[in-house]
């Protein structure tokens, strides 16, 4: 029987009298990968924000193995075991891959005890596995500055991987990538998935069809539809929303929303 590891219901988020999120039910099982699409300020950034605790709603809740997510800050959801990964890849430059995936290393340690600790071969296997789950094996002495931009991808998800989250938020992984990044990052995507309950915040609809998962489409802050790819993409409400009505007939605006990989809004801006 398959366990659910998220809740949501009745989520709302308002910026000055303006519904930025208004969610009434949403749930993710273990070992889901979920893809989020919509619009520009369809609520999906705002979405993560809530569930990693960087923003405060106004109602509802956000149920994670008994816990609501609402009610904690950002370092105890961390904690709980949820990761988040934005569009902008954030790893250290000056150091290798090596030492940024030792620095997201999960341990017991305290930060005082952190200069004095040193790696147990243990440790370093665990590493060295994450390092080949993204690829980056064999540029693990690689100074991070260097690695091309799908490979900074990667290893902040290795980064994230090292911290044992149970559920994993990665916001736009494909944006900027070329075409077989792109593919390999949604490969490393159906591995984790294996092990990690995911949630996909995504643009690119061919990336999309890639992971072949379930999919929630948000409009307006709230949640228009959800289904397997197949369905979303030929749903009348979807395709009039992503396209509008004075583009050509249904079955037109169909095919471009199936095909164009900006189809559903351009990168960043969505609140």
């Amino acid at each position: 029987m398959t366990k659910r590891i998220l809740h949501v219901e009745d989520l709302m988020v308002s910026f000055d009298g303006f519904k930025a999120l208004d969610i009434a039910f949403f749930e993710l099982e273990e070992k889901e990968l979920r893809v989020v699409i919509g619009p520009n300020g369809a609520g999906k950034t705002t979405f993560m924000d809530v569930l990693c605790g960087k923003t405060k709603p106004h109602t509802g809740s956000a149920m994670m193995e008994g816990k609501d997510l609402v009610s904690l800050n950002e370092q105890e959801i961390v904690e709980l075991g949820v990761g988040r990964k934005f569009q902008t890849p954030s790893v250290f430059g000056s150091l290798s891959v090596f030492d940024n995936l030792m620095l997201a290393f999960k341990t017991d340690r305290k930060v005082w005890r952190s200069l004095f600790y040193r790696l147990t071969p243990q440790a370093k296997t665990r590493i060295e596995e994450v390092a080949e789950t993204v690829g980056l094996k064999d540029a693990l002495s690689m100074q991070a500055a260097f690695l091309s931009h799908g490979q900074k991808q990667w290893l902040e998800i290795g980064m994230l991987i090292l911290q044992d989250p149970k559920l994993l938020l990665i916001d736009e992984p494909a944006a900027g990538m070329t075409d077989e990044e792109t593919a390999k990052t949604g490969r490393l995507l159906l591995d984790l998935a294996d092990r990690h309950s995911i949630i996909v915040i995504e643009h690119d609809m061919e990336f999309v069809k890639q992971l072949a998962r379930k999919v929630t489409v948000l409009c307006e802050g709230k949640i228009l539809t959800e289904g397997p790819i197949e369905k979303v993409q030929d749903d009348p409400q979807v395709i009039e929303r992503y396209l509008g009505r004075s583009h050509g007939t249904r079955a037109e605006k169909a095919e471009r929303l199936a095909t164009a990989p900006a189809a559903v809004g351009s990168a960043g801006g969505n609140p």
